[in-house]
C-alpha cells in the first residue's frame, strides 16, 4: 500500500529546529507533489503584558512573521515545490497548529521542529511539538536538528 502526503503544514518560527523541519518538509512536498502550507503563529501570550508599554511590539512581530514566511516561501519554490501557501496566525502556537491550522487546510501531515525546552520548562508549559503530536488529527513528524 502506498500513501502520499498531499497537504503538508510546516510550523516555522525562525529557530534552528524549525529550519530543519522546513528543509525536511520541502523534500517531502517535492517527493509527493504536495502543497506546502508554511504557518507562523505569533505567540500573543508572549507580548500581551509588554504591549501595554510598547505598542510597536505587535507590529514588529507581524513584520518578522512576514519576513520569515517570504524567505521560506521563496526557498521552497526555488527548490521545486510547486504549491506553497503562507499563513500567519495569532495565539498559542501549540494550540493553533494542531487544532486550527491543520484542520483549516485539511492537512494530512504536520511537520514541526523538536523544541529546545529543558525538562523544567516542559513540565510547566509543555512543548509545542508534544502538544501538536497529542492533539493533531493527522500524522505528525517531529524533526530533530542534525547533530553531525
Amino acid at each position: 500500500m502506498s500513501f502520499e502526503y498531499k497537504r503538508i503544514v510546516v510550523a516555522v518560527d525562525g529557530s534552528e529546529a524549525s529550519e530543519f523541519a522546513f528543509e525536511k518538509a520541502v523534500e517531502i512536498a517535492k517527493r509527493n507533489d504536495a502543497t506546502l502550507y508554511l504557518s507562523h503563529v505569533v505567540d500573543t501570550r508572549a507580548f500581551a503584558t509588554v504591549e501595554a508599554y510598547d505598542r510597536s511590539l505587535a507590529i514588529r512581530a507581524e513584520e518578522y512573521a512576514t519576513e520569515i514566511l517570504t524567505k521560506y516561501e521563496n526557498h521552497a519554490k526555488g527548490q521545486g515545490v510547486q504549491s506553497v501557501v503562507v499563513d500567519v496566525e495569532y495565539g498559542s502556537p501549540k494550540i493553533k497548529i494542531a487544532k486550527e491550522v491543520a484542520p483549516k487546510f485539511k492537512a494530512d501531515l504536520i511537520i514541526c521542529g523538536a523544541t529546545g525546552l529543558n525538562a523544567v520548562e516542559r513540565f510547566f508549559i509543555g512543548s509545542v511539538s508534544e502538544h501538536i503530536t497529542r492533539y493533531a488529527s493527522c500524522d505528525v513528524l517531529v524533526v530533530r536538528p542534525d547533530k553531525t
